[in-house]
């Protein structure tokens, strides 16, 4: 008699659809050549653990109380204030980054920290042995006694040992890693992920642990396994940085309990992650002076502000098409920007090529950037630096105006702080200053008068 084969399906890579056929090009999230197949399942719980037996009593809101000391700080305060203040009870909390970008030195740092306040914390790896985890814990500056490790893939064990040990909060480093006996498919497929993201997610919310799991990127730079992985989550972080450099940037993408404006910046020691109190201080500390093509602008990074340095070059094209390479900044924002710099001001940019560079490895988002970059890409055309100790601020319209600027205040406070003497901003922000300065304010209404002021 003939075995009866297993029924499989194809799953989508990027977007988790499930689909009884392959196909090119998932009809769910329209990705090209991303279905795998694999083995039909239907399990997301498993039966046999008690987080399963119990059943939920619905309770009325208003008897729910809710407190920030409910918050839990691992005393590293970029790491907190990306959380939003810390972690919260039962969260689940997704961390991606490049290979070696510094995702479990960071973890390991958090757990020695909350070790040393009596707090019970459990790390599990399934990359790396207790010993190795114990050679790489040696070289990090606080040390606790007291952090309990363990290497285990299998997901039926991981519960088990949340459910016996009952640690204050869990590290799983990584979920590619982990797998369920109940699922066919090797550890690290579509079906492994979501089902031990899945079961991580209700143990978490069943017994109130707080629990961290990290997660491989891809080459394009989002978190490996199905999106469905980080709609499940409560929190979603990114470590950025070059592993050439020396900092780290984390950065919130998705954020239950707090802003997905902040950000923690940190550099790389040989003996661990160290953060940055001061980042303004550490992007501007290598700045050349009075060189054509760099200034300096005031970004909000949540409820941060931060200078940060912006790089411009024109110069002259041997290519039927210039190229426009930007790093740092929106690439459609800056072809905006020039063709604005060309149609208002006459500046003839279409047979050169335009190089934008953010130095330090930041990431701007925001139009208050525009009058920085347009401003870098004039000084370097004329090959005039800008006045010594000037910070620029501004966004910059279609037609050539120049809008206003959200938290002004927190900006120019900022910019004092530095030690700037000047500081050109948009004329209707001014209202917004309360504060006196000893820094001398520029006021400008249109792109045309801030290259007149500025040059």
């Amino acid at each position: 008699m003939a075995k009866k084969k297993d029924k499989t399906v194809f799953y989508c890579t990027d977007c988790g659809g499930e689909f009884p056929k392959w196909m090119g090009k998932c009809p769910g999230c329209g990705s090209w050549d991303t279905l795998v197949e694999e083995k039909k399942h239907t399990t997301y719980t498993n039966q046999n653990s008690s987080f399963s037996k119990e059943r939920s009593k619905p309770v009325q809101i208003s008897e729910i109380k809710v407190c920030e000391k409910n918050r839990l700080k691992t005393d590293i305060v970029e790491f907190d204030r990306v959380l939003g203040g810390g972690l919260v009870d039962g969260s689940l909390v997704l961390i991606g980054g490049d290979p070696g970008i510094g995702k479990s030195t960071l973890m390991l740092q958090a757990l020695h920290k909350l070790s040393s306040k009596n707090i019970k914390v459990l790390y599990v790896s399934g990359e790396e042995s207790p010993v190795q985890i114990k050679l790489r814990s040696e070289r990090l500056p606080e040390e606790s006694t007291d952090l309990l490790v363990v290497s285990e893939i299998n997901l039926e064990a991981i519960l088990n040992l949340a459910e016996t040990e009952k640690p204050g909060v869990l590290v799983v480093d990584s979920i590619q890693t982990v797998f369920s006996g109940e699922i066919g498919s090797a550890p690290g497929s579509v079906s492994q992920v979501r089902e031990a993201t899945m079961r991580l997610m209700v143990m978490a919310k069943k017994t109130g642990i707080p629990t961290l799991i990290v997660g491989h990127v891809t080459k394009d730079g989002a978190i490996a396994g199905p999106k469905i992985m980080e709609h499940m989550v409560d929190t979603v972080l990114y470590f950025e940085g070059d592993r050439n450099h020396i900092f780290r940037i984390l950065r919130a993408v998705k954020n239950r309990f707090g802003s997905t404006n902040e950000i923690g910046v940190f550099e790389m020691r040989g003996t661990g992650l160290f953060e940055i109190s001061n980042p303004s201080e550490i992007f501007l500390s290598e700045r050349p002076v009075n060189v054509p093509g760099s200034i300096v602008t005031a970004c909000m990074e949540g409820t941060r502000p931060i200078l940060v340095e912006i790089q411009g070059l024109a110069s002259s094209s041997s290519l039927g098409t210039p190229r426009r390479t930007v790093i740092g900044v929106d690439h459609n924002r800056v072809s905006l920007l020039v063709a604005v710099l060309e149609k208002k001001v006459g500046m003839n940019l279409a047979g050169l090529d335009i190089f934008m560079n953010v130095a330090g490895g930041v990431k701007i988002n925001e139009p208050a950037a525009d009058l920085g970059i347009i401003t870098a890409i004039a000084s370097s055309f004329l090959n005039k630096s800008i006045p010594e100790g000037m910070v620029i601020i501004g966004e910059v319209g279609l037609t050539g105006e120049v809008r206003a600027v959200s938290h002004i205040e927190k900006r120019v406070q900022e910019i004092e702080k530095m030690g700037f003497s000047k500081c050109v901003i948009p004329k209707v922000s001014l209202k917004n200053l309360t504060g006196k300065y000893k820094l001398e304010i520029l006021t400008i209404d249109t792109l045309a008068e801030a290259l007149e002021i500025i040059f």
